[in-house]
This record gives structure tokens, C-alpha cells and sequence, in this order.
């Protein structure tokens, strides 16, 4: 926007000097033009007062001397013609040509000759001058000037020249006056613009200086930064809200479950048993959702602030985790990385969604599946993928799958809030990562985490790998299992070792995040 407002300013400014300037590059032309004619008709003019008694008696007298002495003193020629346009007397280099042809014709015909009207840097031709010869109101001859008219283009160039270089400098001051114009105009403006980016990148402390340029624009800043305040204000009171909704509710929650499962010895029906067992069902799940929502709230409220973890130790800790739940619903769970896989998010943001996505895939692929964990560097940062060999989602289902409390029509009734995958999406995003899913093959569901290294992207991942005993470089080496976390070695444990999840209530991984693989 600068550069088009410079450039109206600019063509507003060449159109003002031309209008000025070509004028009175014509006036100065002219000007000039007609000091030297008036000095070339006041010289023919005092020749044909000397050529008239030369013409009446036939002999030169001194006429020829006095012409001969002003050509070489001036390198003007000059040359009497009488009334039937015979020459005279001429000075020593005169040459008559067509325009001296017609300014003789003028003078014989009783009228003063001058040409042309104007000199023009580019015209070569000389200024002509005639004037008749009279005796007596008769016409006798006629006295011809031809003055070159180098002087005179020099002279109309040099003025040209200033006033170029006057119009130069003058358009200069206004690129410059310009520039500072639209920038004093348009600061606000870009100012907006890249608080609006960092707002929208999630700096919603961003705000605009409202004391710079023109006064409309500062209203529209102190504008936009109230509006600024008031939308910031009101997204922390939701989450507010949310969060001490989703906290407040878990006592009442947590007495109520109590009185509920004190009523179980009390009831010796079988159908007030089976009921008894459903209520104490839904308050489990209403727990579930009341934790998701506090999750989801906290992960929402995470502002622009980065860590640098290692996606293989932490994938390894959470596949460590997750095994002993896994082993007990017939499902194998592996990790496939080789080597430390740095990446730069926000805290706990690889944890918590591997512990979505891992999961659901335990929960969906069911006995006998295979749940596979791979870490690997992709597209200069670290990409984390989760294979099960559940049912998957239809094309339709995974684009629905990051909305909140939406389930697949076949996971009704699974454990699950339905708010896991949006908790990771939401994860990723304040990352500034990205979230895949597609379909695998020949079945199952493929969930791909893809976070930014903490390097700039001019070296390389697999840089920080060692290379392989075969001496392959580290991006040709097949993934392979990787040592247990260092909080697991440290204790001497092995991942099946580690203490089995509660698959239920407080404290169980999926009461934090749940979703499921088939759209929770």
C-alpha cells in the first residue's frame, strides 16, 4: 500500500511540473528567440538604410566592407538583393537556402521576414531575417540576415537543463516527502496488521500503539484494541468458567457417587441392583467428561510459551505406560524410533496427545490387535504416529472427528467424552503443529503428530543420530525399539513392569484425554 500511495503522489507531482514547467520551457524558448530576432532586424534594418543609395546609383560603395566586416566579426551572412531579386552584394561565406528564399520574397513584398517563431534544442537550421529596402514608399530591395542558431539552442538547452534539474530535485523531495507521508499515514495500519497475526497465533496480549498517525487512525487502533481486551476478556472467563465448572462439580460428583454406591447393600432386588450398577456407570462417565473439559480448558488457556522435549523418551515413557492396559485387552503395543527425536512445543503437549491417540487405539482395535507408536524426523521436524488395527473412520467421519463431543455412530456406548482428539488438536495447534488422519491399510486408523524442531531447518535430524554399525546413514536405518525412559531405568523397571493405568475414574490417562480412533 505504501509503494501505490508513493506513486499516486508521484504522478500528482510529474503532472503539476509538467503543467508548470512545459510552458515555460516554451516561454523561455521564445524569450530568447526574439532578443536575438529584434537584434538581427535592428542590424538588417541600419543595412537597408545603407543600401538604398547604393541601389538607386548601381555601385556598392562602402556596403560590401561593412557586410564583409559584420560576418566576421559576428559569423552572421548577409546579402542585398534588388526589386527583381538579383543579389547585390553579399558577405564572403553567405548561403542562400530555401528559408532565405522566402524571407527575400516577404521583404520584396513590403513586409519584414523573421524565422522560424521559436529555436528548438533539436531545430539545426539558422534565424533568418529580412527587411525591405524603401525609398520614398517604394520598394527597392530587400536585406537578408542568416544568424546560426547554435548560441541560441545552447542557451535554450541550458535553461531546459535548469529546469529539468529543478523539476528532478523537486520530484525527489516528493518520493522522499512522500515515503515519510505514507509511512507516518499507514504505521498504524501495519502496526494492525501484525498484531492481528500475533494475535491470531495465540499473543493475545498483542496490542496496538494508539498514539501514532493520522486521528482517524488512532481511534480505529484504540478501537481495535478495546475490542482486543473485550474478546481476550471474555475467551478467559469461558475458560474460567469452564475450568471452575468442570472442578467445582467434581465434589458434589464424588458425594454423590458415594451415597450411590452405599445404596448397593441395601438393595436386594435384581433390577434395582442392575440399576444401581448403571447409575454408578454414568457418574464414572460424567467424571470422564468433567475431566476432559478441565483438560481441554487448561490446554485452550496455553499461551505462546515452548519447550524442547524429546518425542522418543516421551513416546517410550507413554507406550510404558499404556502396555500394562494393553497387555490386558490382548493388544499389542509397540514403539518403533531410533534415536532422540527433539521437538518444540508447548508443556505436556506430546504426553497428553500420545495419550489420546494411544487410547483410542487400545480401545478400538480390540483383542489381538496391534497398536504401533513410531517417532521419526519428517519435513525438518519430528512427526510421531500412532497405527492401530481397529475399524477406522470413514472420509466423512475424520473430518468431523477434532469437534467437540462428537462420537462415531457405532461408539456410543464406549467409555469416552468425545473430547479427546479435540483436546489434541488443540494441543498441536499451540505447537504450531499439525494434526493427520487417514485411513490405514489394509484396515485401522493412522494418527500422525508432526511438531517443529527446535532448530532453525538448516540441520538436519538425523544429524544427531549416530550412524548405524553398518555404516548407513541414520535416515536408511530401519526403526527399532529404543531404550526405556531414564525414569524407568532408573528404577530398574522394564516397560511391562510399569504400574497398569486404572481403567476407570481419577487418574486413568483416558479421564484426562479420551476420544476414540473411531471419532470420539
Amino acid at each position: 500500500m505504501r509503494r501505490r500511495l508513493v506513486i499516486s503522489y508521484l504522478l500528482l507531482m510529474v503532472l503539476v511540473l509538467l503543467a508548470l514547467e512545459t510552458p515555460l520551457a516554451a516561454t523561455l524558448a521564445s524569450r530568447e528567440t526574439d532578443r536575438v530576432r529584434a537584434d538581427r532586424l535592428a542590424d538588417a534594418t541600419r543595412f537597408a538604410s545603407l543600401a538604398g543609395p547604393a541601389l538607386r546609383g548601381g555601385v556598392p560603395g562602402p556596403l560590401s566592407g561593412e557586410l564583409a566586416a559584420y560576418e566576421e566579426l559576428y559569423g552572421i551572412g548577409a546579402a542585398v538583393v534588388d526589386r527583381d531579386g538579383r543579389t547585390v552584394v553579399v558577405s564572403p561565406d553567405w548561403r542562400a537556402g530555401r528559408d532565405a528564399e522566402t524571407a527575400r520574397d516577404t521583404a520584396l513584398a513590403g513586409q519584414q521576414f523573421s524565422g522560424p517563431e521559436a529555436v528548438w534544442p533539436w531545430v539545426d537550421g539558422p534565424l533568418v531575417v529580412a527587411v525591405p529596402i524603401n525609398d520614398g514608399g517604394e520598394v527597392l530591395g530587400a536585406v537578408v540576415t542568416a544568424t546560426p542558431a547554435g548560441k541560441v539552442r545552447r542557451t535554450v538547452t541550458v535553461w531546459w537543463l535548469l529546469l529539468a534539474g529543478i523539476g528532478l530535485f523537486a520530484v525527489l523531495a516528493c518520493v522522499s516527502t512522500a515515503f515519510g507521508l505514507a509511512g507516518w499515514v499507514l504505521r498504524p495500519v501495519t502496526e494492525l496488521d501484525a498484531v492481528t497475526h500475533e494475535i491470531a497465533e495465540g499473543d493475545r496480549g498483542a496490542r496496538v500503539q494508539h498514539r501514532l498517525g493520522p486521528p482517524e487512525l488512532r481511534r480505529l487502533a484504540a478501537s481495535f484494541n478495546n475490542m482486543a481486551d473485550a474478546v481476550s476478556d471474555v475467551m478467559d472467563r469461558q475458560r474460567a468458567f469452564v475450568a471452575h465448572a468442570s472442578h467445582q462439580l467434581r465434589n458434589p460428583l464424588t458425594a454423590l457417587r458415594l451415597r450411590v454406591e452405599e445404596l448397593g447393600p441395601s438393595l436386594t432386588d435384581p433390577d434395582g441392583r442392575a440399576e444401581h450398577r448403571l447409575a454408578l456407570e454414568e457418574t464414572d462417565r460424567l467424571a470422564l467428561v468433567l475431566d476432559a473439559l478441565l483438560t481441554l480448558a487448561r490446554a485452550e488457556r496455553e499461551e505462546n510459551q515452548r519447550v524442547t522435549v524429546d518425542a522418543a523418551e516421551v513416546a517410550a515413557s507413554r507406550v510404558a505406560a499404556w502396555e500394562p492396559l494393553a497387555r490386558h485387552r490382548s493388544v499389542a503395543l509397540r514403539l518403533c524410533a531410533r534415536g532422540p527425536a527433539y521437538a518444540r512445543t508447548v508443556p505436556t503437549a506430546v504426553d497428553q496427545a500420545l495419550d489420546a491417540l494411544i487410547d483410542n487405539a487400545v480401545k478400538f482395535s480390540g483383542a489381538g490387535g496391534e497398536v504401533t507408536v513410531t517417532v521419526r524426523y519428517a519435513d525438518g521436524g519430528t512427526a510421531l504416529e500412532v497405527r492401530d488395527t481397529g475399524p477406522g473412520m470413514t472420509p466423512g467421519q475424520l473430518d468431523q472427528a477434532t469437534e467437540r463431543f462428537w462420537r462415531a455412530p457405532d461408539a456410543q456406548n464406549i467409555d469416552g467424552a468425545g473430547l479427546g482428539l479435540t483436546i489434541v488438536a488443540v494441543l498441536v495447534d499451540a505447537s504450531d503443529g499439525r494434526l493427520t488422519m487417514r485411513a490405514g491399510e489394509p484396515r485401522g486408523l493412522v494418527a500422525e503428530l508432526w511438531f517443529p524442531a527446535p532448530w532453525d531447518g538448516a540441520t538436519s535430524g538425523a544429524e544427531a543420530l549416530p550412524a548405524a554399525p553398518d555404516g548407513t546413514a541414520p535416515e536408511d536405518q530401519p526403526p527399532g525399539p529404543v531404550d526405556p525412559p531414564p525414569a524407568l531405568a532408573a528404577t530398574g523397571l522394564t516397560p511391562a513392569d510399569a504400574p497398569v493405568p486404572k481403567q476407570a475414574g481419577p487418574g486413568h490417562p483416558a479421564a484426562d484425554v479420551d476420544g476414540a480412533s473411531a471419532g470420539t
